[in-house]
């Protein structure tokens, strides 16, 4: 889907932030999986970040933030989250463990992050394709990284869940979801927003499932349908037997006779450039540019 507006067509921002509001302690497999994905691509860059930034941690990858902790062993994380409190009490779960002096180093705890959090990585997985905004997003975020430093973030695209598309079309039923952002707007969104060297690609991945039913089941800890134009009332029991029917009938099988659906996810990173002056005969920096140049060109 191209992206003419600062705002996603159709995405509904109440539904988003309903779901954004909801308290989870496990984080969902396939996030899990593209985080795990996401972390191979840290070994593109020379210069390993002295502290990061984990942006909604239980939806991006509780085991993934574990992961970039052992990745990034004397780095000091921070977490920023809707709800922060109850997200870094999930985070920080079980590593309050007591300090062994013979140890290098004290258990590493991850901080809670503020609009003056300055880091040189901010992580964010799987988060992007339900920002209602995601321009002002990327700018927040651009905000929170100090010059040099960079950004990593995944999200689903456009073909994500083609063979439900497809089905509901088919049926008349609207669509299962709203429409996904294409992998060339995320890059201009890049720009936009004050990055450079932006990097997007994407892959795409099959899942199997034994049933209709399990099929379902996962769908639903990733997420709803935030689609305005969703139906508005519920559908019953008798649409949800008519819905695994359907899906059993449609949805194309692996060799062993398992459902096969399809996900494109899209990666992508970018660097925090140096400030630019434009040329005047009066110039007005603001403390935190003039602070970034001047840890620049101390570099």
């Amino acid at each position: 889907m191209g992206l003419a507006t600062d705002r996603v067509p159709g995405l509904d921002p109440v539904a988003v932030a309903r779901w954004a509001a909801r308290r989870s302690t496990a984080s969902p497999w396939l996030h899990e999986e593209i985080a795990a994905r996401m972390l191979t691509r840290l070994d593109c860059f020379r210069q390993q970040p002295a502290t990061w930034l984990h942006w909604e941690p239980v939806q991006g990858g509780l085991q993934a933030h574990r992961l970039l902790l052992q990745r990034l062993p004397g780095a000091q994380s921070h977490v920023m989250a809707e709800d922060s409190k109850f997200v870094l009490q999930v985070v920080n779960e079980g590593r309050r463990t007591p300090w062994n002096p013979l140890r290098r180093k004290r258990p590493s705890i991850a901080l809670p992050a503020d609009d003056r959090t300055r880091v040189g990585m901010l992580w964010a997985n799987m988060l992007l394709h339900r920002e209602t905004r995601p321009l002002a997003l990327l700018q927040r975020w651009n905000r929170h990284i100090d010059t040099g430093g960079f950004l990593m973030f995944s999200c689903l695209g456009p073909d994500s869940l083609s063979g439900l598309r497809i089905l509901y079309q088919r049926q008349g039923w609207g669509a299962p979801t709203h429409g996904f952002v294409d992998m060339h707007d995320w890059g201009d969104l890049l720009v936009r927003a004050g990055f450079a060297e932006p990097v997007v690609d994407m892959e795409r991945i099959t899942l199997t499932y034994t049933s209709a039913q399990a099929l379902l089941d996962e769908l639903r800890l990733l997420g709803r349908n935030f689609s305005l134009e969703r139906f508005g009332g519920l559908r019953g029991r008798a649409w949800r037997r008519q819905l695994e029917a359907a899906i059993e009938a449609s949805l194309p099988r692996s060799p062993d006779g398992r459902l096969q659906l399809g996900f494109e996810v899209i990666y992508g990173h970018a660097f925090k450039p140096e400030p630019r002056l434009k040329a005047a005969a009066e110039q007005n920096v603001s403390l935190d540019a003039m602070r970034d140049m001047l840890r620049s060109s101390r570099r």
